[in-house]
């Protein structure tokens, strides 16, 4: 059985799949976490994207963390194969596999029956100078036009996936999400549960959050990375990409801080988007004490 935890930033999916995992374990069944956040798969970025730390982790095994140097380039292909390849060990030992995080695409990618499109050098290399020539919320405009749905999920900053979008646009002539499995096209054996919280509530908890980050050292977090190199994808995660301007003098602090709470604020909207599509999924309040009792139950049918 494969468990999937995800839901918005902010809406506690490690608390859930840390207590949830206790209680399975409490029963006489295994579990292991396998995280599903595109950004905690780098070492060394911990404070700005919640990493939980080891002595936080009550003793249960998590998978996916920490496996790129913040110069290299994630990638969604990679992450489905190494991920699965890791849920099939874990499953080899007699425990279950509980995914979370809230990468949307990177969870669809291990749930769904998903294939990715191929790639073309050529495609790419032209669209990828043109995003250095006009930028990300110019070619963001082009995708809108042909794609509207994987705009929206996208976003206007990620210049990374609207290139390659416009690639599989181009190259495949459908849309970039025709490619998507259906709902009902799960790889294996899966119980969904989904994190929700009224939108007040929620922004107010992200406010903080940020708020928070910079307090727990996330300038100083990016000034230690700086001098190793960040790469395109994490050079520009949230966060790191203000702490990072706010160093070479770009933006005060308060600037830096509400330009991440802004950013912060938008993924969640899309990430509340993208797991809305998810038909076969159970949701729960962000705030409920009763929630890993719920899911159990749930589990238990």
């Amino acid at each position: 059985m494969l468990v999937v935890v995800v839901g918005a930033t902010g809406t506690g999916k490690s608390g859930l799949s840390l207590d949830l995992a206790g209680r399975l374990a409490e029963r006489g069944q295994p579990v292991e976490i396998v995280n599903a956040d595109a950004m905690q798969l780098y070492r060394g970025m911990d404070v700005g994207t919640a990493k939980l730390p080891v002595d936080g982790r009550r003793g249960i095994r998590h998978h996916m963390l920490d496996v790129l140097d913040p110069l290299e380039e994630a990638s969604v292909a990679a992450y489905q194969t190494d991920a699965r390849r890791v849920i099939d060990d874990i499953e080899s030992r007699g425990a279950w596999p509980l995914l979370v995080g809230g990468s949307g695409l990177y969870v669809s990618s291990v749930i769904y029956d998903f294939e990715f499109p191929g790639t073309d050098a050529a495609v790419r290399e032209r669209l990828e100078a043109e995003l250095v020539s006009t930028g990300p919320g110019m070619m963001h405009r082009r995708l809108l036009a042909v794609d509207p749905v994987a705009a929206a999920a996208i976003g206007p900053s990620n210049g990374r996936r609207i290139v390659r979008a416009l690639e599989v646009v181009e190259i495949t002539g459908k849309p970039f999400g025709s490619g998507l499995p259906a709902a009902d096209a799960l790889w294996r054996e899966t119980a969904m549960f989904g994190l929700r919280a009224p939108r007040d509530e929620l922004v107010a908890r992200l406010d903080e959050r940020v708020g928070q980050m910079w307090s727990d050292g996330l300038v100083a977090e990016v000034e230690g990375l700086l001098p190793h190199g960040l790469g395109t994808t994490a050079g520009r995660a949230i966060g790191y990409a203000q702490a990072a301007a706010q160093l070479r003098g770009e933006m005060t602090e308060a600037e830096a801080i509400e330009q991440t709470a802004l950013f912060t604020r938008k993924y969640a909207r899309r990430q509340v988007s993208w797991f809305r599509r998810y038909d076969a999924i159970d949701w729960l309040d962000y705030d409920d004490p009763q929630r890993a009792r719920l899911a159990l139950a749930k589990l238990d049918r």
